[in-house]
């Protein structure tokens, strides 16, 4: 099962690599564009399945760009800009999106829209991560294992989806935050949510499914561990 691939244009770097950290944390394919050249070129490179498109770029407007994409591709378009009237949301569905959100925006907000714009087109698994028996669904909000829903908090859901779509690759501390929460200090931030998740991944018998190791480094690794049941 191929990940959806999503095409973000956007001229501020800060919120291209947050975001792109954020979507690809939850099992998205995401190639940035910093203008609409890069956007146009990007078109027929990657044949994205979703475009997030900020309507005030360096080199031309958004709308007029939205109007040009709906000639070459059926792909859901979500404008992102700063632009809230409701003459601008209006302009921006006649040219072809849809959907419109305002900045600022939460990123778990956009998530679940991004989710449900791809499954209207057709990608049923968008916003879905699968390591089975583990299925994290975005967009419900539910989290199984082994067929059995488990309880976790946005941050537990956004931190295990980030490793495992990671699996085996190392992460301080500071990475890790920086990752899920963005801003602010670590401190134990990431340890008890760690400690947290590694009561959660395992059955009722105690059986683990998954492991999140301390490493030598002091940072951290997500693995899957062959569990045989009966064993």
């Amino acid at each position: 099962m191929r990940k959806a691939r999503i095409l973000m244009i956007e001229d501020e770097t800060d919120v291209l690599v947050l975001n792109k950290a954020h979507f690809e944390s939850q099992g998205y394919t995401v190639y940035g564009a910093k203008t609409l050249g890069e956007a146009r070129a990007s078109l027929y490179e990657y044949l994205p399945d979703l475009i997030l498109l900020d309507v005030l770029m360096p080199d031309g407007s958004g709308y007029d760009f939205c109007a040009e994409i709906r000639g070459l591709s059926a792909a859901p378009i979500i404008y992102l800009t700063c632009m809230g009237r409701d003459e601008d949301a209006i302009r921006g569905f006649a040219l072809g999106g849809d959907d419109y959100v305002s900045k600022p925006y939460s990123l778990d907000v956009l998530s679940a829209r991004i989710a449900a714009s791809l499954r209207r087109s057709g990608l049923v698994n968008a916003g879905r991560i699968e390591k089975p028996p583990l299925v994290i669904d975005h967009l419900s909000g539910h989290v199984t294992l082994g067929g059995q829903e488990i309880q976790l908090s946005q941050k537990e859901k956004q931190l295990l989806s980030f490793m495992i779509c990671n699996a085996g690759l190392e992460f301080s501390v500071a990475e890790l935050f920086e990752a899920v929460w963005g801003t602010g200090e670590p401190g134990g931030t990431v340890r008890n949510h760690i400690s947290n998740l590694r009561k959660k991944l395992s059955d009722a018998n105690g059986n683990e499914y998954f492991e999140i190791s301390l490493t030598y480094n002091k940072g951290y690794t997500f693995t899957q561990i062959k569990y045989n049941q009966g064993c």
